[in-house]
C-alpha cells in the first residue's frame, strides 16, 4: 500500500480480524482460510488478524490455531502485516499460543484482557508480562470491555509502556479520547470499533482493526488516506457511505463471526457460513438484512 503521513502504523493501517472458515460440518477449512486470506490482501488491507474473537477463538484449539496462522502465512506471504490472537482466561495458555505463533512467525500477537474471570488490574498486569515475555514478537494489547467485563485502567497502560515490546493498542472500550493518553504512553493506538474510527483518527489514531472489513477493504483504506491527507469532506463522505453497511454488519444482537461469515459468503469468498455453538448462523431473515445493507453502502 502507499504510504500516507500519519502516525507511525506498525501493522498496517487497515486490518480485518478475518473470520476463520468451516467445512459445513465445523472443521477448519484451510483451503477457504487461505482463500479469504488472499481476498483481504487483495482488498485494501495491509494486515490481518487472525484468531481473534471474529475468528471464533473461543472455540478453537491451540493447534487450530497453529494451522490457521501456517495457511494464512502461506497464503499471503509477506503482503501483509500477520497479528495472531493469543489472548485467553489462563495465562498458561496465551503463553502457550504466543510461543507457537512466534515459532510460526507472525508479525505480532493481539493480546485481550483476560475474560469472565475477571481479574484486577495487578492480575492483568501480571497475566500481559508474562505472555509478552514468552517472546520477543511485537505485541498489540486489546481492550474490549464490552466483551471481557473489565476495562484496562490507566495504570495498567502505564506498566505496559515499560516493556519494550508492547508498542500498539486496538481500542474497543467505546472512548477516543483515551487515544490522547496512549499516543503519550507511546503506544501506536488502532480503533477498534468500526462505527467509531473517524473519531478514533480525529484523536491521533493510526489505523483500525475492523470486521466491516471483510467488505469495506478499499474503503476503508479510501477513508483513513483521506483522512490522514487533510480530506475531511473525503473522509466524512466516505463513512457516510457506509453507515448501512456498518449497521448491517455490527448493529445487530447476532454479529461479529456470524455476519462477517454470511458477508463473505455473499461476497462469493466463502461457500457457507457455518459458525461454531454457541454461535449461530444467520438466518434467511437475517441475511435478507445484511445482504440490503451491503447494497445500500455499494459493497455488493
Amino acid at each position: 500500500m502507499t504510504d500516507v503521513e500519519g502516525p507511525a502504523a506498525p501493522f498496517g493501517r487497515v486490518l480485518t480480524a478475518m473470520a476463520t472458515a468451516f467445512t459445513p460440518d465445523g472443521e477448519l477449512d484451510l483451503e477457504a482460510i487461505g482463500r479469504t486470506a488472499t481476498y483481504l490482501a487483495d482488498n485494501g488491507h495491509d494486515g490481518i488478524v487472525v484468531s481473534g474473537t471474529t475468528g471464533e477463538s473461543a472455540t478453537t484449539t491451540i493447534d487450530e490455531d497453529g494451522r490457521v496462522l501456517a495457511t494464512v502465512k502461506d497464503a499471503v506471504g509477506d503482503r501483509v502485516k500477520i497479528v495472531a490472537g493469543v489472548g485467553t482466561n489462563d495465562t498458561r495458555h496465551s503463553v502457550e499460543l504466543a510461543e507457537q505463533a512466534a515459532k510460526l512467525g507472525a508479525d505480532g500477537l493481539l493480546l485481550v484482557t483476560p475474560y469472565y474471570n475477571k481479574p484486577a488490574q495487578a492480575g492483568i498486569v501480571h497475566h500481559f508480562t508474562q505472555v509478552v515475555g514468552a517472546t520477543d514478537v511485537p505485541v498489540m494489547l486489546y481492550d474490549v470491555p464490552g466483551r471481557t467485563g473489565t476495562k484496562l485502567a490507566p495504570s495498567t497502560y502505564e506498566a505496559m509502556a515499560g516493556l519494550d515490546s508492547v508498542i500498539a493498542v486496538k481500542d474497543a472500550s467505546g472512548d477516543c479520547t483515551q487515544t490522547v493518553l496512549l499516543r503519550e504512553l507511546g503506544f501506536d493506538v488502532y480503533s477498534g470499533d468500526d462505527a467509531l474510527t473517524l473519531g478514533f483518527l480525529a484523536y491521533g489514531a493510526c489505523g483500525v482493526v475492523s470486521v466491516l472489513g471483510h467488505a469495506a477493504g478499499k474503503e476503508l483504506k479510501a477513508m483513513i488516506d483521506s483522512f490522514l491527507a487533510g480530506d475531511l469532506a473525503g473522509a466524512q463522505a466516505i463513512n457516510a457511505r457506509l453507515q448501512p453497511a456498518l449497521q448491517a454488519v455490527m448493529g445487530v444482537p447476532n454479529y461479529g463471526a456470524t455476519t462477517a461469515k454470511a458477508t463473505l459468503q455473499l461476497l462469493g469468498v466463502l461457500d457457507n457460513r457455518t459458525v461454531r455453538s454457541p454461535l449461530l448462523a444467520l438466518d434467511d431473515e437475517e441475511l435478507a438484512a445484511l445482504r440490503a445493507g451491503l447494497t445500500a453502502s455499494g459493497l455488493l
